[in-house]
């Protein structure tokens, strides 16, 4: 599974990962229930709310990191 990044939209970030709701909201970013969800991207989102990008696509691409290690088990 490729990881996530900055310029995919909101939308197919949440698509990516059942997870990615949860760190949306870890970050305060109520995202779903945005209409500009669908076109707007990761980064520009969290700039918009006053959150580091960065620090959102780490843990963003955290869980795919997670879900390698669950599948190793």
């Amino acid at each position: 599974m490729s990881s996530f990044d900055k310029k995919m939209s909101i939308m197919e970030a949440f698509k990516k990962h059942p997870g990615a709701r949860d760190v949306f909201v870890k970050y305060g970013l109520g995202c779903l229930a945005c209409m500009g969800a669908v076109s707007e991207s990761v980064e520009s989102g969290a700039r918009m709310h006053g959150v580091n990008p960065d620090l959102l696509i780490a843990d963003l691409n955290g869980l795919l990191v997670e879900g390698k290690d669950k599948n190793k088990a």
